[in-house]
């Protein structure tokens, strides 16, 4: 079945429509039994189904990272920078290290994985307002961790003592003290 050539090509219309166009589908509904779906009102036991079951992800109870405040924002980098670097002691010893140092125990992809959550935490710094000197200072900690973490078992001691997401955070911290409250 051939389209018409408008439907292939129509530069500048789809930019000023809603999504999907609100078009409305040319040819039969099947379902994947093969039967074809009238256009007629859901099975009576789904009514109402679509109403109970929707999402509104700008309201803060439906998206529990909507709306959040500069310091719960940083109150969740924080944890998060705990988890990955000093969440466990040593048992007998003051040595604490984190998930980034048990993670970074599989070879590359553990090292790898940490890194992907290290950069996050630096993206999340710069959603809060961080400036580029600060950003650069804490991608240059995020690929020393990452570069130094992917040797086999001098790397895990590096990650274990080096703290990057510690350091990162404490950085944002201190230079969000310094900004004047809004």
């Amino acid at each position: 079945m051939a389209m018409p050539e408008d439907d292939i090509f129509s530069p500048h219309a789809t930019r000023s429509r809603p999504p999907f166009g609100g078009a409305q589908a040319r040819g039969k509904v099947i379902d994947q039994d093969g039967r074809e779906l009238g256009d007629g009102p859901l099975h009576p036991q789904f009514q109402g189904f679509q109403e109970s079951f929707s999402f509104d992800f700008r309201n803060s109870t439906a998206n529990p990272f909507g709306n959040l405040t500069r310091e719960e924002r940083l109150a969740r980098l924080e944890m998060i920078a705990k988890l990955l670097d000093v969440a466990f002691v040593v048992p007998g010893t003051n040595v604490r290290y984190g998930i980034d140092g048990l993670i970074g125990l599989i070879p590359v992809i553990g090292d790898l994985i940490t890194t992907a959550i290290s950069l996050w935490l630096v993206r999340e710094a710069r959603l809060l307002g961080a400036p580029w000197h600060i950003t650069a200072r804490m991608l240059a900690n995020v690929a020393v961790d990452g570069v130094v973490g992917m040797v086999p078992v001098a790397g895990d001691a590096f990650d274990v003592m080096f703290r990057a997401n510690i350091r990162n955070v404490r950085m944002l911290r201190r230079w969000l003290d310094k900004q004047p409250r809004l």
